[in-house]
């Protein structure tokens, strides 16, 4: 279990961790998978840290400097695959095949740039908005919930590469765990974030039918990039429903 706590650790962070030796088997990957939500309390745990360090300064100056630590420490993985996403929903035009093929390409197109610079944007101003109290509980939780809706997704929809990145953590998902640990993670919500963590998970779990119907309907399921698509999805709407309460 270490080992595939380590291999989550790799995945969804940039933080050194120890080497691991030999290359991880598809089954170790898929055990990782269960780790995932752990990975974004941890996370969380280093924002909560630094946001507690720094509240002293203005509000803005702060929010900015957490969103910045958030990006450096995930590497902009999930933003680089809500860039991608946005790229070829927009270009894909209705059409699969087409979609897919735009998602593969490296570079990222004006409809990219404008949907993470907004993206961002409502972050910055959801950080801003909270008080110091409510945006350290906050920041705990919100990076847990982006990688469960990722363990979500995966445990009800196809992954439609067969030799993509995301293939062996789908294929040999511990479902039943899993399925244990969202619950978990749903009660710790409503424990810390009271009424407003309840509408939380309520707008996550309409959001996830529908972005799992849109998906379906356009590709036949999830792509490494669409999980990253949406956990920052996920992560930005759950800010903006913690400020708003």
């Amino acid at each position: 279990m270490i080992r595939a706590f380590i291999l989550a650790l790799q995945l969804l962070t940039r933080l050194p961790v120890p080497s691991l030796g030999a290359p991880p088997q598809p089954q170790q990957m898929g055990q990782s998978t269960l780790f995932f939500p752990v990975v974004g309390l941890l996370i969380g745990a280093l924002l909560a840290g630094v946001h507690l360090a720094l509240q002293g300064i203005a509000p803005g100056v702060l929010a900015a400097l957490i969103l910045t630590v958030w990006v450096l420490i995930t590497g902009g993985l999930h933003l680089d695959g809500l860039a991608d996403t946005a790229d070829a929903w927009v270009g894909g035009q209705g059409d699969r095949d087409r979609t897919l093929a735009i998602m593969k390409d490296p570079r990222s197109g004006p409809i990219a740039i404008a949907v993470i610079v907004l993206l961002l944007l409502n972050k910055f101003a959801a950080l801003q908005a909270l008080s110091a109290d409510a945006a350290c509980a906050a920041l705990l939780l919100v990076p847990a919930l982006g990688r469960a809706v990722i363990v979500a997704l995966l445990l009800t929809t196809p992954y439609v590469r067969p030799a993509g990145l995301g293939a062996p953590y789908a294929a040999y998902l511990p479902r039943q765990w899993c399925g244990l640990l969202l619950a978990l993670l749903a009660a710790t919500t409503v424990v810390v974030s009271g009424w407003a963590g309840t509408g939380v998970l309520v707008g996550l779990g309409i959001g996830v039918i529908g972005l799992r119907q849109a998906l379906m309907q356009r590709l036949g399921g999830i792509t490494g990039d669409t999980l990253g698509a949406a956990c920052e999805l996920t992560e930005m709407a759950a800010l903006l429903v913690l400020a708003l309460a």
